[in-house]
């Protein structure tokens, strides 16, 4: 028995909520068919303006699959995603788990060596990747295994007819097309040769609940890039444990906005799995731009809006500049980042609707706690456990040490929606499972009497910066590699709308002039935007430990003070 075992929690959860789930009976194969079965006609995809039918969704995902499978696709078989947010990525994400395969998201803004580093850990002999980076994927050495890679063009999923539904002027429009595709890919196979294959047959083999799903590369609690392996059964129970979360849903009736990257463990489990799991419309949008989701709300307004607290609160601004109403979206869940109570008396003023906050990690398929959907919500924490899912609060030197309500310790997770282990990482995922189930979060909470938590701190020292987890010590391995940079330290700071900043602090080798842009342009070559330093700092020296560790928390502090 813990602290928490009676779970004063429950009584938070809005009317409507239950206690616990059901256990999955089905995976995610058989819960997007059963989705095609009840709401065929109802529109299943939107992408500006072009829509996709839940019928003929499933159409495609049988076709895309038989595809796959002609090209030697078995299960067990990882294929490798490098889309933006898109209908071919719901298509191909669909089709690879029918085959038994597993699907292992990367971002498509990855330089040629982050994504390399990912491709040599997973092994996927086949990719479906977005045509502008084909010459990327492509120029791995064979001994990568990787043999056959599909190329997709996006303009193809628009409706050209309407200029990109951008209203864009002709020539804008050509620019939009030029920015999106490249064109053919030498030795590249096109999508639309594994469309055209034939339907599935209906007694191929299918997957079961127990098999793995989905590699998710995170940085998880330790720094360095592993594949989170989750389940269909991990990814499903999480599903549903949003769908229980908000009463009030109404199935084949929801339109859910996908503005947060489905490559990223957020996006995957709101937009590829829960919307689809209740018939949501799903209105896809390859990046955030508040123009195109205020334009696309005129013709789909949106009632449920998954997303992080920079984009509520550019939302707002935008809306209120263009004399847009964001009435009618009723539900939004904040998460991957703190999100500031100003920005929530805004959007709940502007929508007329619910702002919570949640919690989660990749680990945790990735939402294991959230804020209830009602009065009882608290801005400022995380909410409360989710349905079927138990917390500790331990020491954070010895998980076997419980805490009590109010004690400051590092939060554990138990639940449906618990990952396995890292991919061929044994060593590492049993630092963060223990023995009877246990999720070591690395996180430093607080637990008020009824059950609220509060994140104080991180054991992990990874930057949240635009909801992506940043590891400092990649970031100050690029700093490194610069002539000018003897030593680096990268912190993040709190950011103005949630998040953090990265900051580096740097010591130049004699002589050598700080020029803050320019180690920032060097940085490009070597790391995506988002892991960039915001601000770059000189300094004679770096604090350390006895055993020649730089102290990031010494760092921090300095930076905060001033």
């Amino acid at each position: 028995m813990n602290a928490f075992s009676d779970r004063p929690w429950l009584a938070a959860y809005a009317p409507g909520v239950p206690h616990t789930i059901k256990e999955p009976t089905e995976t995610l194969s058989d819960m997007l068919e059963a989705s095609v079965k009840r709401y065929g006609r109802h529109v299943a995809l939107d992408f500006f303006g072009a829509t996709t039918s839940y019928e003929e969704l499933g159409e495609e995902i049988s076709r895309v699959a038989n595809g796959l499978r002609k090209l030697g696709v078995t299960p067990g078989d990882r294929v490798a995603l490098v889309l933006p947010n898109c209908p071919q990525h719901v298509v191909a994400f669909y089709a690879v788990l029918r085959l038994g395969g597993i699907v292992v998201e990367h971002n498509p803004l990855y330089t040629n060596r982050e994504m390399r580093h990912q491709f040599e850990d997973h092994g996927a002999r086949v990719a479906i990747v977005w045509d502008k980076v084909y010459d990327s994927v492509r120029s791995f050495p064979k001994d990568m295994g990787v043999t056959e890679v599909v190329t997709v063009d996006l303009i193809q999923a628009m409706p050209l007819g309407k200029r990109l539904a951008l209203k864009l002027p002709i020539k804008k429009a050509k620019a939009a097309r030029a920015a999106l595709t490249t064109g053919p890919s030498k030795g590249a196979i096109r999508w639309d040769t594994l469309v055209g294959s034939r339907r599935l047959h209906r007694s191929h083999p299918r997957p079961s609940l127990s098999d793995t799903a989905v590699l998710q590369y995170t940085s998880g609690t330790t720094g360095a890039p592993k594949g989170a392996v989750l389940s269909h059964h991990n990814l499903r129970a999480n599903a549903a444990q949003g769908a229980a979360w908000v009463p009030g849903l109404r199935p084949g009736n929801e339109t859910v906005y996908a503005v947060l990257p489905m490559f990223h463990a957020y996006g995957l489990t709101l937009c590829l799995t829960f919307a689809v799991s209740m018939g949501a419309r799903l209105v896809l949008f390859p990046k955030f731009d508040e123009k195109l989701v205020l334009d696309a709300a005129r013709h789909a307004p949106p009632t449920f809006l998954p997303a992080v607290p920079p984009i509520y609160d550019r939302l707002v601004t935008a809306a209120a500049a263009r004399k847009v109403s964001l009435e009618g979206i009723r539900f939004a869940i904040s998460g991957a980042m703190n999100l500031p109570v100003s920005v929530v008396g805004r959007w709940e003023d502007a929508t007329g609707g619910l702002l919570v906050e949640g919690y989660g990690m990749t680990e945790a398929s990735p939402i294991a706690s959230g804020n209830p959907m009602g009065p009882s919500r608290r801005p400022g924490t995380v909410g409360v456990p989710f349905p079927s899912t138990e917390i500790r609060v331990v020491a954070p030197s010895d998980p076997l040490v419980d805490l009590e309500f109010e004690e400051e310790g590092e939060l554990l997770l138990r639940g449906p929606q618990i990952f396995s282990g890292y991919w061929d990482r044994p060593s590492e995922s049993a630092q963060v499972l223990l023995p009877d189930g246990w999720l070591r979060t690395g996180d430093i909470v607080r637990v008020s009497a009824d059950g609220f938590i509060t994140v104080v701190d991180r054991m992990k020292e990874l930057i949240i910066s635009g909801g992506f987890n940043v590891a400092p010590s990649e970031v100050e391995a690029a700093l490194l590699s610069h002539p000018d940079i003897v030593d680096a330290a990268v912190v993040g700071l709190p950011g103005a709308v949630g998040g953090e900043d990265i900051v580096a602090a740097v010591v130049l080798v004699d002589g050598a002039m700080l020029d803050a842009e320019a180690v920032r342009e060097y940085c490009r070559t070597r790391l995506s935007a988002y892991k960039i330093p915001r601000r770059i700092v000189e300094v004679a020296d770096l604090p350390r430990s006895l055993i020649g560790k730089v102290l990031r928390r010494e760092v921090r502090a300095t930076m905060m003070r001033g």
